[in-house]
């Protein structure tokens, strides 16, 4: 499984580590993603999906069938 987001699809960022004399070196910043048991109470049933942090806050605001229609995921594969 790849590093992304199922939700947002978020994914790393390339970047540059910089040091103090000004040396730069390539950097790979990954997204900050957890395994989530989330219960969707349309279905009645668990999901567990590979989660961005900014996804699990934002599911907490608005419910999980909200922002996944949001997104344009069908829940139903999970």
């Amino acid at each position: 499984m790849s590093r992304r987001c199922q939700l947002t699809d978020k994914k790393a960022n390339n970047g540059m580590s910089v040091s103090h004399s000004h040396r730069r070196t390539h950097k790979l910043q990954q997204a900050n993603l957890q395994w989530k048991r989330i219960w969707w109470p349309q279905e009645k049933r668990w999901v567990k999906l590979h989660l961005s942090t900014k996804a699990i806050k934002t599911i907490q605001q608005k419910g999980l069938q909200a922002y996944a229609k949001e997104c344009g995921v069908n829940l139903h594969q999970f």
